[in-house]
């Protein structure tokens, strides 16, 4: 019985197998951003900290096993595609949220200077990617050296935005429409509920009906449990993936790209509808740019695992031009973040009609 449902399962089952993580995926997300909103008021940490780094690694869990598993599995173009292509869709995911928040435009809502960073940080690192594709085909043990470089370039850049978290040199204009990140019992939280207050005279969103209770401790082993559960429909999610490529004949760039990497953003794209309902827009902005930061890290962890040589340089065309688009997407949002447009085309800002369009072009190119 045990061997019959090991994989590779028959095509039909890998589907189904999909579909499920899918729906399974959906669920943890949602409780995953009840439990990141009241965690980052309990530690002080606030959203941006905490929704870019705790959260983002919780939510990227399962795209952290699909890339390694699929590069263990030889199948580079699936680990490069999906930790690339998960970069691009949940950057699109901002733009969905955003249909959420009716009131404002979310990048207008959520500004602050640990955004603003943490693109550049995603910029950076997409651009040393590119680097390394580009650069001489070297590996030390089998591992890139760029794969050390992405390491070290995350932490110093976790670095300098914690420096400029406790020393600001920069703060966006308050509006009517900002939201502030305030933790709880800190001017404002005491109620429970969002840990963000409203810019002057703005209504406040209504505290949810679904906070958590319990002690930090408990709130800590469940957000851990969630993400565990997340982390293991990655690995059925890769297992799944593979047995569709070897059966359709469908590329591995594009599967990885836009199936894997759809998934692979779903708790993103989940997590941060979940948080602009909850008022937490500092976290919904945060989570999605700190797991875009990690997704980077996987193309190092695919590296690690796939051992016929660099996984940078098995990109082609197709990978090369997903890892542009992914990079000028970012730009879009760094942008929208930057002029904080109140309101504008279709409500939701220029820069999520524009994420949008570039998004739409990347999958039509590459369905090509």
């Amino acid at each position: 019985m045990v061997e019959a449902m090991a994989p590779p399962w028959p095509l039909a089952w890998s589907v189904g197998v999909f579909v499920l993580v899918a729906a399974v995926t959906v669920v943890a997300s949602v409780r995953m951003a009840t439990l990141g909103d009241v965690l980052a008021d309990r530690t002080g940490w606030g959203e941006a900290v905490f929704g870019a780094v705790f959260f983002g690694l919780a939510t990227s869990l399962s795209g952290i096993v699909m890339t390694a598993v699929s590069a263990a599995a030889d199948q580079p173009g699936l680990a490069y595609g999906n930790a690339v292509g998960g970069i691009a869709a949940q950057t699109l995911a901002l733009a969905v949220a955003d249909f959420f928040h009716r009131r404002a435009n979310l990048e207008h809502a959520a500004a602050s200077s640990a955004n603003l960073l943490f693109c550049c940080l995603l910029i950076g690192m997409l651009s040393l990617v590119l680097m390394s594709g580009f650069g001489p085909d070297v590996t030390v043990l089998g591992v890139h050296p760029a794969s050390v470089v992405l390491v070290a370039f995350y932490a110093g850049g976790l670095r300098l935005i914690n420096h400029e978290g406790a020393h600001p040199m920069w703060r966006a204009v308050r509006t009517r429409e900002t939201v502030v990140d305030v933790p709880a019992g800190a001017g404002g939280g005491a109620g429970g509920g969002s840990a963000e207050a409203p810019g002057p005279d703005a209504p406040g969103p209504d505290a949810p009906a679904d906070e958590p209770t319990g002690d930090t401790a408990s709130l800590w082993v469940s957000f851990a449990l969630v993400g565990t559960l997340v982390a293991v429909g990655g690995w059925a999610l890769a297992e799944a993936a593979a047995v569709i490529v070897d059966s359709t004949g469908l590329s591995a760039g594009l599967v990885g790209a836009i199936a894997m990497g759809a998934v692979n953003a779903l708790p993103e794209t989940v997590a941060a509808i979940a948080a602009v309902r909850r008022g937490a827009m500092t976290l919904a902005v945060a989570a999605i740019i700190g797991g875009n930061s990690l997704d980077v890290l996987n193309l190092a962890v695919g590296d690690v695992f796939y051992r016929s040589g660099s996984l940078y340089h098995f990109a082609g065309a197709d990978e090369l031009f997903l890892t542009s688009g992914a990079l000028l997407m970012t730009v879009v949002l760094l942008a929208g973040l930057i002029v904080r447009q109140a309101r504008g085309w279709g409500r939701i800002g220029f820069e999520g009609v524009l994420l949008i369009a570039v998004y739409a072009g990347i999958v039509a190119v590459m369905a090509l």
